[in-house]
């Protein structure tokens, strides 16, 4: 299937995808021709008209403020490190995802599906005593469930992006052991003299496949656009995920969906900024041979086959 044009200069279009959700054809045949364009270039689009609840939306980040507000050394008995498949929290400056930035400037905290302890990035989550922060694990758990839901539905108009039958990615990405994360942050503010100095997040690729990212008003997302050596603002769109390629489908896609570089500013506006990020990619065992719709005939597949295990153990080796 050969690469439609991308627009000359960084658009992050804005597609609303509930035409494909109550199965308008003619809605739904726009929807996949906008998903496709946006990722081919610029690898980051939002949608609107999804299933995840504004109330659901609000509560989580309300019980990710009070988790971040606890005392460190609270949030340090759940950390990362005492976890096989990297759950937990995550102090402030622990990642560096640009080495010319210095540390990332947030902190986190990450789940997955609950699973007994067992493969690369699959295992038990950590959590507090619900006394310490009540409601935490049970709203952040029903979160995870909507935004797994969510990214089937948008894998499924990629499948049909693509060329490929509906259901394509189904089984990859639908089944109890695939590896699915959801990763929130929070960003402490910095002044404007510093704001130069370092990253909330540094510039990145995403390692796997899909993200699905919610974030909320304060700002600080930004795109690289190659063509005119620019960074771009992801504006805040009330009720919208943004979402993005990551290396995993720009590798699997013979790079005609495009995995691009992102960063966040550490905000300056006196308030912290949070988001999640969900991250679905996909079965360990699956071998990422080059999609047969983006291979034009004569044309060879630009990487060799990998696993999806190996492709992560490479990329999250690096970043810690």
């Amino acid at each position: 299937m050969p690469a439609p044009p991308g627009p000359s200069s960084m658009e992050i279009p804005i597609i609303d995808i509930s035409g494909y959700t109550v199965a308008d054809a003619p809605k739904t045949s726009e929807i996949i021709s906008a998903l496709r364009i946006a990722c081919v270039n610029p690898g980051f689009f939002q949608i609107t008209g999804h299933s995840v609840p504004a109330s659901l939306r609000t509560e989580t980040f309300q019980k990710l403020h009070d988790f971040f507000a606890l005392p460190v050394e609270t949030k340090k008995s759940v950390h990362r490190n005492q976890s096989a498949s990297l759950r937990g929290y995550e102090l402030v400056g622990e990642q560096k995802l640009d080495s010319s930035m210095g540390s990332d400037q947030k902190e986190g905290f990450m789940i997955g599906p609950e699973l007994p302890p067992g493969r690369f990035l699959q295992g038990p989550n950590r959590w507090l005593d619900e006394g310490v922060c009540p409601g935490f694990r049970e709203t952040f758990m029903r979160y995870f469930g909507e935004a797994w839901e969510l990214s089937k539905v948008v894998f499924r108009l990629l499948a049909l992006s693509l060329g490929l039958e509906e259901g394509y990615f189904d089984e990859f990405v639908g089944r109890k052991d695939s590896i699915s994360m959801c990763r929130a942050h929070r960003y402490p503010p910095t002044t404007e003299a510093m704001a130069t100095k370092s990253r909330g997040i540094g510039a990145h690729t995403d390692f796997g496949a899909l993200t699905l990212l919610l974030q909320d008003d304060v700002g600080g997302l930004e795109v690289y656009h190659e063509p005119d050596d620019t960074w771009y603002p992801v504006a805040y769109i009330p009720d919208a995920y943004v979402v993005n390629i990551g290396d995993m489908m720009e590798r699997w896609t013979n790079n005609r969906y495009k995995s691009t570089r992102h960063r966040v500013i550490s905000p300056v506006s006196g308030r912290d900024r949070y988001s999640i990020a969900f991250f679905n990619e996909g079965l360990l065992d699956q071998v990422l041979t080059c999609i047969p719709t983006c291979v034009e005939e004569g044309e060879r597949p630009l990487h060799e086959p990998i696993t999806v295990e190996r492709h992560l153990r490479n990329r999250y080796g690096g970043s810690y």
